[in-house]
């Protein structure tokens, strides 16, 4: 008997625990979908920039170098000073010319006297005309070998070729130079070349975006660029692209444009670096808040929603010049819902209310 009521009691225990197991998990209440903010997709045109780096360059940099050999006897003029066309830069001392100079003066007076002593006897038949004309022949080339070392000398005063700013002046008084010798650089700033490149890719965009049939056209009705200082500033005056390259470089892919940008303020140096900012706009796209994207490795990420569920898709993008949107040129259509803030706390397949 004893057994039994023991029996009893023990299945009485089982049935108890199992029936408060089993209140226990009907009880718990089920997760509730989190709220995201959605937004539907519209088609749009956008406004957006492309960046490339650049080089400055004056309209004309010219190296100033000397014609003659000697040392540097004078120096006219200091960095960064302003100089006209014609003048005067360095004064060379050149012994050489010199000598050159007084030994052609020599030979040019022997030349003119011996055919002074001669035409008397020729006029008397003395010596024949074939004799005097060989004594005016070395007279004119002594005339000419005087000329040259004439010329030689007034080369010992450099002057500029061009009007523009002086650079840096490396030499000084007593420098030994030569036709080698860059002794400065003189830059016509008036106005200034950047020069920049890009890939073989953004050049075929660009010029399907571009209107013309011609590559001429096609830079004439280019739109102004701008031009970004190296402090960040945007440089106040516009430019224009005025040349593309022919040929695509075979080994970097890339081709040479360049822009020129008025500098009337004398502003823009040679030598200095920018970015020279390209607008373009691309119609007909669908444009989304980076905040509801999500950067993997280098893909970027949204959450399309999907009945009550989202869905992760890879997009290819374009920035904004703000950095605050991204139009999306690839992965999202017109009519699409994402999901446009809290995307890191999402996963593939979630579900959510909107």
């Amino acid at each position: 008997m004893t057994r039994i009521l023991n029996f009893s009691m023990m299945v009485l225990v089982v049935l108890n625990v199992s029936s408060c197991k089993q209140k226990s998990v009907s009880g718990t209440p089920k997760a509730e979908a989190k709220f995201y903010p959605t937004e539907v997709l519209a088609q749009q045109d956008v406004q957006l920039q492309s960046v490339f780096p650049a080089v400055l360059k004056g309209q004309e940099d010219i190296d100033i170098k000397p014609r003659v050999e000697g040392f540097i006897e004078a120096v006219f003029i200091d960095e960064g000073s302003m100089v006209t066309k014609g003048q005067p830069l360095f004064k060379i001392n050149s012994p050489a010319s010199v000598q050159a100079l007084e030994n052609t003066q020599a030979n040019y007076n022997t030349a003119l006297t011996d055919l002074e002593r001669m035409r008397p006897l020729a006029e008397k038949g003395i010596i024949s005309e074939v004799k005097l004309k060989s004594y005016e022949n070395n007279l004119t080339s002594a005339k000419a070998a005087l000329d040259q070392a004439k010329a030689t000398i007034g080369w010992t005063t450099v002057t500029s070729p061009i009007s523009g700013v002086v650079g840096t002046v490396p030499l000084r008084l007593g420098s030994l130079v030569n036709s080698a010798t860059i002794l400065t650089t003189v830059s016509n700033t008036s106005n200034v070349v950047a020069n920049f490149s890009m890939n073989e890719k953004e050049l075929l965009d660009f010029m399907m975006i571009w209107e013309g049939k011609t590559q001429a056209q096609k830079i004439k009705n280019m739109p102004p660029v701008k031009l970004q200082l190296a402090n960040g500033a945007i440089y106040k005056d516009s430019g224009r692209i005025e040349t593309i390259s022919g040929v695509v470089d075979a080994v970097s892919g890339a081709v040479n444009i360049r822009v020129v940008f008025p500098n009337t303020d004398g502003l823009l140096r040679s030598g200095t670096s920018g970015k020279v900012i390209i607008p373009k706009t691309i119609k007909n796209v669908v444009v989304i808040p980076q905040r509801a994207t999500m950067n993997q490795q280098d893909k970027v990420l949204v959450y399309k929603v999907d009945a009550d569920s989202v869905v992760q898709k890879i997009i290819t993008v374009q920035s904004t010049p703000d950095g605050q949107f991204y139009a999306v040129t690839k992965g999202l259509e017109s009519g699409d819902k994402i999901v446009t803030d809290g995307v890191a706390t999402l996963k593939n397949g979630q579900k959510i209310r909107f």
